[in-house]
Order: C-alpha cells, then sequence, then structure tokens
C-alpha cells in the first residue's frame, strides 16, 4: 500500500518526491511551491537513482523543473563537496527551437535565484550555478569566453551538438552528467533525431566510461517503448563503449515498462530507459466552430470574410489569442485583414520567415499584453514562452492530432487550468477531417511516429564530423555509430560504401572532380578529414535543407526583417510592394541572397508565398478519417446522427447537420463513403466534354501521390497520355481529347512488384530530384555557395 505523501519507486518506496534533494533546493520548493506535480513527484525519484528517464505528461504540468531540479540540486551538493565542476559542462539541455533554448534559460534564472535567496536565507553562501546558450545566434566572442570559462549548464540544440562535437570546443563536453531533450517528439520521427541520436553517442565515447543520464521529455509521443530506445541508444556487442546508466528499468507509480532487452541478432542492446507516464490528460475545452451556418451557401464570393468576421468575435471575447494557421502566407493575409476589419493594430504575425528581432518582439507584446491576438505557423507550437493564452484557435485542420494538441495546449498553460480551443474549418471537407480529428483529440489518442533508420546522408555528414576533431579507425567510427538507434542495424557494406564516396571514390566519372570530405587510410586503419572536409562540417552540417530563401534587410542597415522564398522574389521588381510582418515595404535593391528595402505604405502591397510549407496527410489519421466515414454512413440515416456527431466530435448542430448534408449528398452520388476498406470512383464530363476520373480515398496526399504515378505508369502502357493532380482528398486523371471514360486494369498492381514498379516512376520525377537534392546537401556533396559567388536558384539545382 502507498501512502499518502509515499512515491513508490525503483522498488522500494520514499517517504516523499523531495527526499533526495539539497536541503536548500527542498527548503526553496517547499517555500514556493503548495506540492510537487505528478511529473515532478514521479520523475525526481527516477533522476534520484541515476536511471535515464522518458517523461510523458501534458503541457504546462512542470515538466522542465521535473529534469533540471534534480540536476541542479546534485551539482550544488557536489560543489559543496569540493569538487571542481569549472573543467567542463555538467548538464546539456537540448531543444528543437532556439526559441525555446532562450525561455528555458530566462525560466532557469527564477529558480537558480530563488535558491541563492533561501541559501543566504540560511547564512549559507552556496556556490552559483553558470548557465549559458549556445546557437547559431552565438557570437563568436561568447563561444569562445565559454570555452575559457565553461558554463555549469548549457542550454543548445541538436545542430549546435555537432559543431562543438566537431571542434575544439569538444573539450567541454567530456564530463558531461546528464543530456535533457525537450521535446523529443519533434526529433524522434525526423532526420535531425538521427542526426542528435549519432551525436549522443559521440558524446557518450568523448566522455569514455563514464555514461551519462538521459532525460527526455515530451507531452504528445506514440510509442514510447520506441521513444525510449531511441533516447537511450544502446551498445553493441564487443564494442565496449557506452556503458548503460542503472541497474534496470525500474516500474513505479506511473512508470511504464523501461526500455532494454536482451539484445536482437545484430547484438545490439538497448540502454536501461525508466518510462514515466503520468497518467495525466489535460483537460480539454474544445469545439469546432462554423463561419457561418451553412458552408455551402456563402454569404460572400469567398469564405474568409465569414472566417475574419469569425475570428474578431472570438478575439474581443478574450483577454489574448493564439491562432494557428498552417502556411505563412496564411498568417500574413489574415493578420491584415484582422487589423483591417478592427480598425486598427490588433493581431501580430508570427512565422519561421520573419526575423528573430521581429518574432521576440511579438512575443514580449503578447506576454506584457500590449497585444490581445497573435497570428502564426508552427513556430510557436512548441513551449516558448509567451505568458497566458486565454484561446487557441486554428483555422483550418491541424492535419494531425498530435499537432492539434500541442496546439491548443498552448491555451491554460497551468497546472489544473483547462486549454482551450477552437477549430474553425474553411470548407464542407476540410469539416469532415476536422471532426474526425477533434474526436481523436478528445481521446488523446496520437499518431504512432517513427524514426528513420539507416540515413545515408546523415551518416555521411557524422562520420566527417566526427573525424574533423580526432582520427578514429574504421571499425571505431561504425561500432559507434552502431549504438545509436537508427543505425543498430547499419550493414557495414553500407557503411564502407559511404566512407569510399566521402574518401573521393566515386563509380560515375562525372563525380569524380568532387574533392574528398575525409581521408581513409586503409592500411593504418586510419580516417581523418580533408581540409575541404573540415570547412564543409562548420558551414554546411545540419539537417534543415536550404530552401533558396532571400533575406530582407532595411536599407541603410543591417537590420534583418525576414526571408522571402526565391521564386517570390525571382517574380518581384525594383519598385514592387510586399507586406511582412504586419508591415509594407518596398523593395530598393536584389541581390545575389539579400533584398534590400524600404518602409513603404500598405497600397496593393503583395502577400509573399513560401513554397513546400504542407506535407499532406499521414497515413495513420487517412485511415482513423476513413473508420470514421464507415461509421458516419452507418448512422447517416438515423435520427441521433446530429447528437452523435455534436458528442463525438465537439461540433455545434449547426456544424453537425452541415456535415450530415455534405455526407448525403456525396452518398446519393456515390451510393457510399470513401472509407478504410472501400475507395470510390468516380467519373465526369468537364466543361469542355473531356472526360475526368477521380478516385476518392481517406489516405492522403503522400499515399496518393505514389498512387497517381503507378496509374500514370498504367495509362502509358495502354498508350494513354495521362494527366492529373492529386491531394489530402484523391487523385483527379485526365486523358486529353480522349472520347470515352478512362479505363484501368488495377488488377495489375500487386504487390509483389508494387515497390519496384515505383522505383522506376519516382526516378523521373521532381519529387525524386528535390530529395535528392536535399540529401546530397546533407551528405556535404552540394555545399551552400560562398557570398560573392553567383547564386544557382535551388529548382535548377534539381
Amino acid at each position: 500500500m502507498v501512502l499518502p505523501g509515499q512515491t513508490f519507486c525503483g522498488g522500494r518506496f520514499m517517504a516523499s518526491p523531495l527526499q533526495g534533494l539539497h536541503p536548500i533546493v527542498r527548503s526553496w520548493f517547499e517555500r514556493t511551491f503548495p506540492e510537487p506535480s505528478p511529473p515532478q513527484r514521479l520523475g525526481w525519484p527516477v533522476v534520484a537513482q541515476g536511471n535515464n528517464m522518458l517523461l510523458l505528461a501534458p503541457t504546462g504540468s512542470g515538466k522542465t523543473l521535473a529534469a533540471f531540479l534534480q540536476c541542479i540540486s546534485r551539482l550544488y551538493e557536489q560543489l559543496e563537496q569540493g569538487e571542481n565542476l569549472d573543467d567542463g559542462i555538467r548538464v546539456l539541455y537540448i531543444s528543437p527551437l532556439k526559441a525555446l533554448n532562450n525561455d528555458i534559460e530566462k525560466n532557469l534564472a527564477t529558480p537558480l535565484a530563488g535558491i541563492e535567496r533561501e541559501a543566504q536565507l540560511a547564512g549559507l553562501d552556496l556556490p552559483r550555478l553558470r548557465t549559458a546558450v549556445r546557437t547559431g545566434d552565438t557570437t563568436t566572442s561568447e563561444r569562445r569566453s565559454m570555452q575559457k570559462q565553461p558554463p555549469h549548464i548549457l542550454i543548445t540544440t541538436p545542430e549546435s551538438l555537432f559543431i562543438m562535437l566537431a571542434s575544439s570546443a569538444r573539450a567541454m563536453l567530456g564530463k558531461v552528467q546528464y543530456v535533457i531533450i525537450d521535446e523529443i517528439h519533434a526529433l524522434f520521427s525526423n532526420k535531425r533525431g538521427v542526426h542528435l541520436a549519432v551525436s549522443l553517442e559521440h558524446l557518450q565515447h568523448l566522455g569514455g566510461e563514464r555514461p551519462f543520464q538521459r532525460i527526455g521529455l515530451s507531452a504528445t509521443q506514440r510509442p514510447l517503448s520506441e521513444v525510449a530506445m531511441f533516447l537511450g541508444g544502446g551498445t553493441v556487442a564487443g564494442a565496449g563503449a557506452g556503458a548503460g546508466v542503472g541497474a534496470g528499468a525500474g516500474a513505479g507509480a506511473g512508470a511504464g515498462a523501461g526500455a532494454g532487452a536482451s539484445a536482437d541478432a545484430s547484438g545490439w542492446q538497448a540502454r536501461p530507459v525508466e518510462i514515466v507516464d503520468t497518467g495525466q490528460r489535460k483537460q480539454l475545452d474544445l469545439r469546432i466552430e462554423l463561419p457561418v451556418d451553412d458552408l455551402a451557401h456563402l454569404p460572400d464570393p469567398s469564405v474568409w470574410p465569414s472566417i475574419n468576421r469569425k475570428l474578431l468575435s472570438l478575439v474581443r471575447a478574450h483577454r489574448s489569442t493564439l491562432i494557428f494557421v498552417n502556411s505563412r502566407r496564411v498568417a500574413e493575409r489574415l493578420t491584415a485583414q484582422l487589423n483591417e476589419l478592427a480598425g486598427q493594430k490588433i493581431a501580430a504575425t508570427h512565422h519561421g520567415s520573419l526575423s528573430k528581432e521581429k518574432r521576440l518582439a511579438v512575443e514580449e507584446k503578447l506576454k506584457a499584453g500590449k497585444l490581445i491576438c497573435l497570428v502564426a505557423t508552427a513556430s510557436l507550437e512548441l513551449g516558448i514562452d509567451v505568458g497566458a493564452i486565454d484561446l487557441v484557435v486554428q483555422v483550418e485542420s491541424p492535419g494531425e492530432v498530435a499537432r492539434g494538441l500541442q496546439r491548443v495546449g498552448r491555451s491554460g498553460h497551468l497546472i489544473g487550468i483547462p486549454s482551450k480551443g477552437r477549430i474553425i474549418p474553411k470548407t464542407r471537407g476540410d469539416l469532415l477531417e476536422c471532426a474526425a480529428l477533434a474526436g481523436e483529440m478528445r481521446k488523446g489518442l496520437v499518431e504512432e511516429a517513427h524514426t528513420p533508420e539507416n540515413c545515408l546522408d546523415i551518416l555521411a555528414q557524422q562520420i566527417a564530423g566526427m573525424v574533423s576533431a580526432d582520427t578514429w579507425s574504421a571499425g571505431q567510427l561504425f561500432s559507434v555509430i552502431r549504438q545509436s538507434y537508427p543505425y543498430r542495424h547499419l550493414p557495414r557494406a553500407a557503411f564502407d560504401s559511404v566512407l569510399e564516396m566521402l574518401s573521393g571514390y566515386y563509380q560515375d566519372q562525372p563525380f569524380a572532380e568532387l574533392q574528398p570530405r575525409i581521408y581513409w587510410d586503409k592500411i593504418n586503419d586510419a580516417v581523418r578529414a580533408s581540409r575541404r572536409g573540415r570547412f564543409l562540417v562548420y558551414t554546411s552540417g545540419g539537417t534543415i535543407p536550404d530552401r533558396g530563401y532571400f533575406g530582407v534587410y532595411l536599407a541603410g542597415s543591417q537590420t534583418k526583417l525576414g526571408e522571402l522564398d526565391e521564386e517570390f522574389v525571382a517574380e518581384r521588381r525594383l519598385g514592387d510592394r510586399f507586406v511582412l510582418g504586419t508591415s509594407a515595404w518596398c523593395i530598393e535593391e536584389i541581390h545575389r541572397d539579400r533584398v534590400i528595402v524600404s518602409q513603404a505604405s500598405r497600397g496593393d502591397a503583395q502577400i509573399p508565398f513560401w513554397k513546400g510549407e504542407t506535407t499532406g496527410r499521414g497515413y495513420e489519421l487517412g485511415e482513423r478519417i476513413g473508420r470514421f466515414n464507415e461509421e458516419a454512413f452507418q448512422r447517416l440515416e438515423t435520427e441521433g446522427f446530429v447528437d452523435w456527431a455534436c458528442q463525438e466530435c465537439l461540433m455545434e448542430h449547426d456544424g453537425a447537420k452541415s456535415l450530415r448534408a455534405y455526407l448525403r449528398k456525396q452518398v446519393a452520388s456515390t451510393g457510399a463513403l470513401p472509407s478504410n476498406r472501400r475507395l470510390i470512383i468516380e467519373e465526369f464530363q468537364d466543361e469542355l466534354g473531356e472526360w475526368r476520373a477521380v478516385l476518392l480515398s481517406p489516405f492522403g496526399a503522400k499515399v496518393h501521390a505514389a498512387l497517381f504515378l503507378l496509374l500514370r505508369k498504367l495509362g502509358v502502357e495502354e498508350g494513354l497520355e495521362i494527366e492529373g493532380l492529386y491531394d489530402d482528398n484523391g487523385v483527379i486523371l485526365h486523358c486529353p481529347g480522349a472520347d470515352e471514360p478512362l479505363r484501368f486494369d488495377l488488377t495489375r498492381l500487386q504487390p509483389a512488384g508494387i515497390e519496384e514498379m515505383l522505383a522506376m516512376e519516382v526516378r523521373g520525377s521532381n519529387l525524386f530530384a528535390l530529395t535528392f537534392r536535399h540529401n546530397a546537401a546533407r551528405a556535404l556533396l552540394l555545399p551552400r555557395s560562398p557570398y560573392g559567388r553567383k547564386r544557382t536558384p535551388l529548382w535548377l539545382a534539381r
């Protein structure tokens, strides 16, 4: 039996989660807070025992302090015991956003200052802990200062950690005791996470036999067991590097079984990681609200005037409102229209193409109550501190359950306060997706994510980075890289082929002129960086692809206002006006990588566009929408449909009636709805009398892109020239000049040969060219052009 105030952890009871804290730290906490929050109550004992930990808890539940406070307490104890902590960083905090890092530094200053005051009240002279932030914005002088006097706690990004490990700054990292990865879900499922996983193993190798504790934090992540293995990495039989932390993965109150099973067939064994799931569900006040009574009958030529009026009424009814949209262009346009409708500037824009200074300025205005509305993209999706938000509004479907929960969770960002969110659909098709997604958000069923494996472009860059600082043997490189979860099954042949490519052994003659990035001395089994390779690691490292953006600078100064897409700039002329960050600017000069502007009156200023902002619906969400469609189809003609939709999908009666009318119209045409078990094909003649075929499917643009390529291939084999488009809801096909409906033998698409057929089709596509360019750049084969050289537009570099 667990008594009140006790915590069960690691097979034993602890009288209090505060038991293991330094007395002054404990005294400060008890004076400041009434009691530990669930993540703190369950997480502190795990950290105190020296175990790796993956902590799952809602936004605003105290996760950051749950990770930091035991680490801070341990550092104070070491300092009091006379240990020298000035020879290196002890706590490494890594987050995916630079802006989040700045917030963490500010928020960390509060408990550190409070603990110092508590020590003074107790008559103790507690040594001061130094903190610092290192990102791409950190100046050269600040970096030099860090190396001379390393901070005890360093807050950084995956990219900056990679650069530090590849340079002389790695000397600061040999004594790291704790690594905290915040918002781990934002890294786990992409190549930034793959990159970070290898950097962590490089860091472990640098520390020798001193394993550091790994702490991962997130509010939305699945499956927990795989995320835990990603966080902890593993050991390779016979490698003898990076011993596991902790004796095992204990299960306790709110803790799941830890990752750390027996070795797999390749000899890789996961390090133990204790999964602490607090079991909390953030209380949601979530509802779908239509901008009009019926989306099929609009009072204006477009739905946007109605959306703007709806948003303005919501903004005026709340103290502070955060509006999320899915693209930067919509953010700029919506902000301008809201301010025009209100007759004053009530809203500002926040997105990744605004300068850091512009973003910080609007964040501070919102936090200080000087701004009542902020229109943002994913740039504010994670835990950046923007103060108390009363309401979050999502315009159009967020596209993912996890993203929707993350965004709505920005309101009520305090323990015990519900998160209030409103979703405003733009079309009836959007209403259908919002309905299915809201039901999943209500249940908290986030999508499963999986980390990419054996990415050879990241492998190439990491090899170049690792040998930039030291000489390695090929076997040693292979073993350390294989300790990371994404490369646990990396074939030695693939590793050797990447080494050969980086060494200048190219199979194709056109690549022979590329300078080698590394030198591989096979006789002495030594791998080291070339001068060119080391330069490219520092100038072209990282995983975020170069989008070819032009910097926007104010004339007569070095003030950067933001960024523009290169294709938008290519269509502009001197004197043109455009909107950026709610202000209008006039183009004065256009250079190879920057646009010089001056302030202008708004007039007929253009709204910029940024290419490649949307990624399309994921397969798992598509399958859920398909299941929802099937259930809606079965209930459609029952008396309880409206009540079911209101309860299941968190919508009002007008929304439920509009949804039913939309679905009824589709059923009247085709007799059924597309679902996860049923695809529907419709045929019709367009205005010119030409036949078109539409394949209706819920599975999303990623699946439909592949399906379109396969259908086009079948058409070519039948002697037909197929044109078409695809989106999240299906594929539309057109054969110019055809005098009868399209006919395909879909039985020819058999699982056995479909992958090979698709691979052949993809090779000649623009998608392949774009992806290849991104991968080649990540592998350091397409370096960024140095300033002063003629710019090659990225759409030509494909």
